[in-house]
């Protein structure tokens, strides 16, 4: 059986264009949440720093991952980001299962 996969993926934006990444999340959330396999689609602002972002995804196996960035949304939405993030986004999968 698959092991889940969880992502913590830190997304920085040029300065003051942190809305845009806010709104792009906000048209692309609905499409991912309703793929196979994902678990969790979440955006969180970084405290107090308008244009730092964490995005926490789980996917039911690594399958569902991979369809994910296959999807014609995920491609479009990769296209699109570097006119306001300031560089590549970077990505740290986790451990399935936590130490404690």
């Amino acid at each position: 059986m698959s092991q889940p996969v969880q992502l913590l993926i830190q997304i920085t934006t040029r300065a003051g264009r942190g809305g845009e990444q806010v709104a792009a999340f906000e048209r692309l959330a609905p499409l991912v949440r309703a793929e196979a396999g994902c678990l969790r689609y979440d955006l969180h602002q970084v405290s107090g720093d308008p244009d730092r972002f964490v995005l926490i995804e789980r996917w039911a196996s690594k399958a569902a991952l991979a369809a994910h960035d296959a999807t014609p949304h995920m491609i479009e939405a990769d296209a699109a980001s570097p006119t306001f993030r300031a560089g590549p986004a970077v990505v740290v999968e986790l451990d399935p299962q936590p130490l404690a």
